[in-house]
């Protein structure tokens, strides 16, 4: 604005390309300002048409209002903007239609035609694409205002408006019915067809935001390993690529109608993971028996939900969490709770008693903030930074390797600000630490297999990139949902890939460097296997440690007190208690050094029996009895329901419902009966639906 009172051509145009590349980096970058622009009535568009008044301001102040050029400007600049109605309205209306009811993986869904999607680069920020199309009507009117060279102005005007136009013809043929997602009827009829013929068994059901993907994906393994026939339901279409590779079939319905009318009459055991309110869209299913089975095992209040009394049963990984119930006397029955280890835990390895390189690598493995304020969440907060500290100006050295909860930050800005403070700080102490001579003649040593691991690296993921592009870049939900089908090769050949590149992944960097690791691979059993001791809070992560046998320290953020903080906590009785200074982390230290000055060795044994439970069976084999025999309690109560329907629907016949069939055990016709004698009575209309429900399910004839 300013550029166009001077007026200044040259400044105006070096204005205006200053806020074309702060639009697109702002959009690139995903910023909450672009959320808050439109928020106060600043968007995209707006923005845009901002630009375009302030080019008829700039010409109108260099006198040009009289010009052909100035007429041109403006014709262009309303019909350009009134082209934006058609392209929203085309763009939406195929996003609107090629949305289907369901997202699917490894589901055949051959029964429905899904056309391909229409190219990702018509469709993918679609509004800031076409509104960017004035790029050159705005720099052709610049030109031609600062050299007076209309015609470059007239160029440019035109090549906008014939720009748009393609824009708008491109996007037409995608609008025709044939090219549209099939309607959700036909969809969800598809579906149950599958289901039909799949007949699920066991369901893992999962809902959450964004950021709670890893707590599904922490069972995929599992299921593809539970006995029967597994499927994973999900709720929210954010979360689908999110969801690690798996071959157990998948399907996200984001609607609790269409949920509510999915056939599942097949399935007898549901998993959840994480206590939402959308559980109540299945939970009410009576065919099939509920489970709490939780992302994680630890002495945090999320562990004792009262929440739980909803399930006809909680498992848990080993005896504590069972005392764990029995001490917070929220409703859980004991008889209800079922200890079935922790199949997850098979893929960390055990602690030899020695350090697995030259120096020890400690991982600090921070839970995040939660959602209060209370001190005890994490030791990010008052201990994080010491904690890092020490670490690096220990006297013998060691080796950090950092890995914050992916929720770090997400509700505490202090939480936030202090985690980037680390990672500041381990890339200073990295950076320091390889310019020392020892170390720079070790990385010398290391730097062809360096090399070599970063080329490996790039080989794998680049063929992973290619064993999960199903289909052609760019391709929606509902063209996914047709091309991402179970093979098993591709799934073997996933799973190898995985395996070498994590171990290309520590191949790649020292043994001494400092690491901050981030994202879902490397996965957080892995950072274990790779490092000799851990600091952390109170969360799953320190169960799950143990499983391995090292030494690990956790910190009392809320200064408890060494004593009361064991005494609240089981997971800690083997840890070695850190105070928010860590002045207590050189025992840590002397642990991994010394077998000798380890003390903690047999209580660490020993709590991990009481709380994964034992080695034998395994938890696997844990796992599978406790769907069995849940499985089993589900049929039993199902066939005992359909019994009592049955016998409730074949009442006393008297003689003339004897000769018309009623009492000949079979209670479809006792029910034709009894609705011919009196029609319109609900009585009537009530046990013909349960009966016939029961005939649906197999119900066995009433003699």
């Amino acid at each position: 604005m300013l550029a166009a009172l001077i007026p200044n051509v040259w400044f105006f145009a070096a204005a205006t390309a200053v806020t074309y590349v702060a639009d697109w980096y702002l959009h690139q970058r995903g910023s909450y300002l672009i959320n808050r622009l439109g928020k106060v009535r600043a968007g995209l568009s707006i923005r845009f048409l901002l630009r375009q008044l302030m080019v008829i301001l700039l010409l109108a102040r260099l006198d040009l209002a009289e010009s052909p050029l100035f007429y041109a400007a403006v014709a262009c600049f309303l019909l350009f903007y009134g082209l934006q109605a058609p392209h929203g309205a085309m763009t939406t209306l195929i996003r609107l239609r090629r949305t289907m009811p369901v997202v699917t993986r490894n589901v055949d869904l051959h029964a429905v035609r899904i056309p391909d999607a229409p190219p990702g680069a018509l469709m993918r920020r679609s509004a800031e694409k076409m509104l960017h199309l004035d790029i050159p009507a705005v720099v052709g009117v610049l030109i031609a205002a600062g050299t007076g060279e209309d015609v470059v102005g007239y160029a440019g005007i035109g090549l906008t408006l014939l720009l748009a136009l393609l824009y708008l013809a491109l996007l037409v043929p995608y609008v025709r019915r044939g090219r549209l997602a099939p309607p959700a009827p036909a969809v969800l009829k598809a579906v149950d067809s599958w289901l039909r013929e799949y007949q699920p068994t066991v369901v893992l059901y999962f809902s959450g935001s964004n950021e709670s993907a890893y707590q599904g994906n922490m069972w995929l393994e599992t299921m593809s390993r539970v006995e029967g026939r597994p499927l994973i339901i999900m709720r929210e279409r954010g979360l689908v690529p999110q969801l690690a590779e798996t071959s157990v079939p998948v399907i996200c319905v984001p609607a609790g109608t269409h949920l509510m009318n999915l056939d599942l009459s097949t399935v007898r055991v549901c998993l959840y993971p994480a206590n939402v309110g959308k559980n109540i869209h299945i939970l009410r299913v009576p065919t099939m028996k509920h489970v709490f089975i939780g992302h994680g095992d630890s002495d945090k209040l999320a562990s004792v939900n009262p929440y739980s009394k909803v399930y006809d049963e909680v498992w848990t990984a080993g005896r504590a969490g069972r005392d764990r119930y029995a001490l917070a006397d929220v409703g859980i029955r004991d008889e209800d709770i079922v200890e079935v280890g922790r199949p997850q835990l098979e893929p960390i390895k055990s602690w030899t008693g020695t350090v697995k390189n030259p120096i020890p690598t400690v991982l600090y493995a921070p839970t995040w903030e939660g959602w209060d304020d209370n001190p005890g969440n994490t030791s990010l907060l008052l201990a994080g930074e010491n904690i890092v500290r020490r670490l690096l100006t220990a006297a013998d050295p060691v080796r950090i390797i950092y890995k914050p909860h992916p929720f770090t930050g997400i509700r505490s800005a202090k939480a936030k600000a202090v985690n980037a403070r680390i990672r500041a700080m381990l890339e200073k102490a990295a950076a320091e630490r390889a310019a020392e001579p020892r170390w720079a003649k070790e990385a010398s040593s290391a730097a062809a297999g360096q090399s070599a691991a970063k080329a490996e690296l790039a080989r794998i993921e680049a063929r992973l990139a290619q064993l999960a592009a199903t289909g052609r870049a760019g391709g929606d939900d509902a063209e996914e949902s047709r091309l991402s089908l179970a093979d098993p090769v591709r799934q073997a050949e996933t799973v190898r890939l995985r395996a070498e590149w994590n171990d290309a992944y520590w191949r790649s960097f020292g043994w001494w460097e400092h690491r901050t690791v981030t994202g879902a691979q490397p996965k957080l059993y892995d950072c274990f296997n790779e490092s000799d001791a851990m600091v952390s809070d109170i969360s799953s992560v320190v169960s799950d440690f143990i499983a391995s046998g090292k030494p690990y320290a956790v910190t009392d953020s809320a200064a408890l007190g060494a004593e009361e903080f064991k005494r609240q906590n089981t997971a800690v009785r083997a840890a070695v208690i850190l105070s928010n200074g860590a002045e207590e982390l050189d025992a840590l230290l002397a642990a991994v050094a010394d077998p000798a000055a380890d003390t903690l060795a047999d209580a660490r044994r020993e709590l991990k029996t009481y709380l994964l439970g034992p080695d034998e069976p395994t938890s696997m084999e844990q796992f599978n009895a406790a769907v069995r025999a849940l499985a089993a309690k589900a049929e039993a109560r199902n066939l005992a329901v359909a019994q009592r329907i049955g016998e409730q629907a074949v009442a006393v016949p008297d003689a003339e419902a004897v000769t018309s069939g009623v009492g000949s055990g079979d209670p479809q016709a006792a029910v034709e009966a009894d609705a011919a004698a009196d029609p319109d009575a609900p009585e009537a209309d009530a046990a013909e639906g349960e009966a016939k429900a029961a005939l649906s399910e197999g119900t066995p004839s009433v003699r």
